[in-house]
């Protein structure tokens, strides 16, 4: 059978029926075998690019190319008015809304995998609904713009207060993306156009959203939702003022590049770029002095804390077993939150800060957001700790094929699918792009033969090899690039080939 669907979000109503009728005669003509073919080789050039193959571990192989299968059934970039909701086409759930999912998880395999026009478009989208976030500010009674954390609009369709108003990170998530496509892909082009309209209105909102501390002359956000949902209204969650100072200093840094007519546009006063550099200088950081780690909010040292192999295993999930009160009042930590500050901006930390709050924090993780585990497994990976990172892969990679979370009756975790692919790339691969360099540092797997996987990067495509004793690194396509190889740089030119007998 074929079928051809219209829309009225693409034509008038009237134009609805001959489109279609145009569409399917079209289709017809062609016939079965051509279009199956068509559809075929469109497959086939997505798969020469994203495949991720693993060679000595079946299931591993299964898990990543089923994430990868589903993400890109689900979104492919085509049009700037969609993205990714959380359960793509295969589940009720979230009615098929945006959350922050995509800025956080979904940009940076985006980036790698396909067209920059695909992540552009999903940037695109959020500028495109910037008076919404404005709107969403101007309800709670503050300046600039507030992205919302559900949305179909960009007005906030959420009704959880705790949620709608206190878990504003989700904001500094979307100024990160453009730090993010702009800092991989070389291309200033959507910072000086688009994406500084969205700095400078995210920047207005933290401005206004933050408040001075007399007693202790420093900046502090009240009343907050971290990326850790097990705790609602909190004081000065590390994360979130991390991330609002963060966001102040990168548009400060970028509006320098901004034309004139844009500047006059902004309309940016010498008093805002003075008080966004006062709440740079002075924000409020909290930070325990014995165990030398950054506190997750003002009073979470108070807590009761345990690790959960403490708990009887038949209390998991807790969001199944216990009462939401009890959640609140635990120490237990849904996923990454001060470890998500320390995975956005893993060039500003040591590794022993990063050691010391990881054995910290993960003993208390129950990892009951699917968006948990990739970034354990990052940084678990950078860590050199191994067998914990392989562990972290299983669950994002197989998160619904086998059913970690006893929820994918809801449907599948489509934003989060992308976390396999972050856990072996960025983690057992160790790819970063700090200060617009390229770098790896990989390790093999223990029970994995190889791996390889490929990567567009500032009109480039390379292909990394990780085997026994071995890494090899070729460039595919396009100009020569100086890349980072266990800390060395390297040069590498068009059809050249790095080779290294040291795999970490």
């Amino acid at each position: 059978k074929i079928v051809a669907v219209t829309t009225s979000r693409d034509m008038e109503k009237d134009a609805l029926i001959p489109q279609a009728e145009r569409i399917a005669v079209e289709a017809v003509n062609k016939g079965y075998t051509s279009l199956k073919q068509e559809h075929v080789a469109a497959w086939a050039r997505r798969w020469d690019k994203a495949d991720v193959e693993i060679e000595g571990d079946t299931e591993a192989q299964q898990g990543i190319r089923f994430n990868i299968f589903q993400l890109f059934s689900t979104y492919y970039g085509e049009d700037a008015r969609l993205n990714i909701g959380p359960k793509g086409f295969t589940g009720e759930k979230y009615g098929g809304a945006t959350y922050w999912d995509t800025e956080a998880y979904a940009v940076p395999m985006y980036l790698a995998l396909a067209d920059p026009d695909v992540t552009r478009n999903l940037l695109l989208y959020r500028y495109q609904q910037l008076e919404g976030a404005k709107h969403n500010a101007a309800q709670q009674g503050l300046r600039g713009a507030l992205y919302p954390m559900v949305t179909f609009t960009g007005v906030e369709c959420h009704n959880e207060w705790e949620i709608t108003f206190e878990e504003i990170h989700r904001n500094g998530a979307i100024a990160y993306a453009i730090y993010n496509y702009t800092n991989y892909t070389g291309d200033l082009s959507y910072l000086r156009e688009y994406g500084i309209d969205v700095l400078v209105e995210i920047s207005r909102f933290w401005a206004d959203r933050v408040h001075f501390s007399k007693s202790q002359q420093q900046y502090m956000i009240h009343g907050v939702t971290g990326p850790n949902e097990y705790e609602n209204n909190v004081n000065n969650n590390w994360y979130t003022n991390t991330l609002a100072a963060w966001v102040l200093k990168y548009t400060l840094s970028v509006l320098p590049q901004i034309s004139a007519k844009k500047s006059e546009h902004l309309a940016v006063t010498a008093d805002e770029l003075a008080h966004w550099q006062d709440i740079i200088t002075h924000m409020y950081y909290p930070y325990d002095e014995e165990r030398e780690v950054f506190v997750q909010h003002d009073t979470f040292m108070d807590k009761d804390l345990q690790p959960v192999s403490s708990l009887d295993p038949s209390n998991l999930p807790l969001n199944q077993k216990w009462s939401w009160d009890k959640i609140l009042r635990s120490c237990f930590i849904k996923q990454a939150d001060v470890l998500q500050g320390l995975y956005f901006f893993g060039d500003q930390f040591t590794l022993e800060e990063k050691a010391r709050n990881f054995a910290f924090y993960e003993p208390m993780t129950v990892h009951e957001s699917s968006l948990s585990p990739s970034i354990h497994a990052v940084l678990a990976a950078e860590l050199k700790m191994e067998e914990k990172a392989v562990e972290m892969y299983k669950r994002t990679a197989r998160l619904d094929l086998d059913n970690y979370n006893n929820d994918t009756e809801d449907g599948l975790h489509i934003t989060s699918m992308t976390g396999s692919w972050l856990a072996i790339v960025q983690g057992f691969a160790g790819m970063r792009t700090y200060r617009e360099t390229l770098s790896f540092s990989p390790f093999l797997p223990q029970g994995w033969n190889k791996y390889t996987f490929k990567i567009n990067y500032r009109g480039r495509l390379l292909s990394i090899l990780v085997q026994e004793n071995e890494v090899i690194i070729t460039l595919l396509d396009g100009e020569p690039l100086t890349l980072e190889l266990y800390g060395e740089p390297t040069h590498i030119t068009s059809g050249q080939s790095l080779m290294t007998n040291s795999v970490s």
